[in-house]
């Protein structure tokens, strides 16, 4: 597993190995030990599977407010995404800096996005399925978003 952390504390880009022959490949996506080993010690609750049939939609930037905050184990089962995280913590070297990583089912790239960071993403083609793992359910109490397009976001 290749681990990459990015110009934002806590984003991290994972990519697992994969082997592959005349009939495909396997990779393990998901290790709890091995992920704990890189420095993402976290307890993974929900599991969401997100379909967007066009090149172009654009879903977020979402985020959920504690006492629900999540961090998300985001990767494509299909297609390619642009996934952006915005980093919104308050008092944070990095506040309002952002992130944006190609990620694709060809690849098998993920990226980790910590609690305290908006997440979206375009698709780059058609039947882009992205999955991800959340720490936290889903609460609708604690759900928002920031439009992508937001002039404070830069």
């Amino acid at each position: 597993m290749q681990v990459e952390q990015t110009k934002l504390p806590g984003v991290v880009l994972v990519t697992p190995k994969r082997f592959g022959d005349e009939r495909g490949f396997f990779s393990e996506v998901y290790n709890k030990d091995a992920y704990s080993n890189a420095g993402i010690a976290v307890e993974f609750v929900q599991d969401n599977h997100s379909l967007s049939r066009d090149v172009g939609v654009v879903r977020g930037l979402h985020f959920q407010s504690p006492p629900h905050a999540q961090d998300k184990l985001v990767r494509v089962g299909a297609g390619r995404v642009l996934d952006v995280a915005v980093d919104i913590r308050k008092g944070s070297p990095t506040f309002g800096e952002w992130i944006a990583v190609e990620l694709s089912a060809e690849v098998g790239n993920q990226l980790f996005i910590p609690k305290g960071f908006l997440h979206g993403f375009a698709t780059l083609a058609p039947n882009s399925e992205l999955l991800y793992k959340c720490s936290d359910f889903y609460a609708p109490d604690c759900d928002g978003a920031v439009r992508f397009d937001d002039p404070d976001l830069g």
